[in-house]
C-alpha cells in the first residue's frame, strides 16, 4: 500500500509541475512571436509609403508634362490666329491688285490722248473734257484702294521703283537722275504695282 501511494504522489507532483510550467511556456512563446511580427508590419508600412511616394512623383511628372503641352498648344494657336489675321489683312489690301494693274493701260491711253490733243484748236472741247473727267474718276478709284503714282522725274534713279530704258547725255541734271518719264509707275499701299519707265541722265564727262 505504501508503494502505491508513493507512486501516486509522484504522479501528482509531476502533473503539478507540468501545470506550473504551462503558463510560462505559453508566455515565452508569445514573447518569441511578438519580436518577429512587429518588424514585418513596419516593413509593409514602409513599402506602402514608398509605393505611394513613387506614384505621387509619377503623377506630378505627368501633370507637369500636360501643363507644358497645354502651354505649347496655346502658343501655337495664338501664332496661328496672328498669322491668319495677317494673311487676311494682306488679302484685303491686295485683293484688287490684278484688276487695277489691268486698268493702268486704260489710264496710260487716256493720258496719251489728252497730251496729244494739247494745242490743237480743232479738237472738240467737249471730248477733251470727257477724257479729263474719265481720267479723274479712275484716279479717284485708285486713291480709294491706296494706289498712288510714283514720283520719278527729277528724282535720283532708284532701281526699286524705276526701270531705266535709256540714258541721256545732259549737264542740266546730275548723273543718275531721272530726266524724263516714259511710263508712269504706281504703288499699291507699300507694294510696287508697276515700275516707272524712265530716262536717266548721264554727264558728258562720264561718257569720256
Amino acid at each position: 500500500m505504501s508503494a502505491k501511494k508513493e507512486i501516486k504522489v509522484k504522479t501528482d507532483s509531476n502533473e503539478a509541475k507540468k501545470d506550473a510550467t504551462a503558463p510560462e511556456t505559453a508566455e515565452n512563446d508569445e514573447q518569441q512571436f511578438k519580436p518577429d511580427s512587429e518588424p514585418v508590419a513596419e516593413d509593409k508600412a514602409e513599402k506602402l509609403l514608398e509605393d505611394l511616394a513613387e506614384k505621387l512623383k509619377q503623377k506630378e511628372q505627368e501633370a507637369q508634362e500636360n501643363y507644358d503641352r497645354l502651354l505649347r498648344v496655346s502658343a501655337e494657336f495664338e501664332n496661328y490666329k496672328k498669322r491668319t489675321s495677317r494673311d487676311m489683312e494682306e488679302f484685303r489690301k491686295y485683293s484688287n491688285q490684278s484688276l487695277i494693274k489691268e486698268m493702268l493701260s486704260v489710264v496710260d491711253n487716256l493720258e496719251l490722248a489728252m497730251n496729244s490733243t494739247n494745242g490743237h484748236k480743232t479738237i472738240d472741247k467737249g471730248l477733251l473734257d470727257g477724257l479729263a473727267m474719265t481720267h479723274k474718276e479712275i484716279l479717284k478709284v485708285f486713291e480709294k484702294f491706296n494706289v498712288k503714282p510714283i514720283s520719278a522725274k527729277g528724282q535720283p534713279f532708284d532701281p526699286t521703283f524705276h526701270e531705266a530704258v535709256m540714258q541721256e547725255e545732259t549737264d542740266e541734271f546730275p548723273a543718275n537722275t531721272v530726266v524724263n518719264e516714259l511710263q508712269k509707275g504706281y504703288l499699291i499701299h507699300d507694294r510696287l504695282l508697276r515700275p516707272s519707265m524712265v530716262v536717266v541722265a548721264r554727264s558728258k564727262e562720264q561718257k569720256q
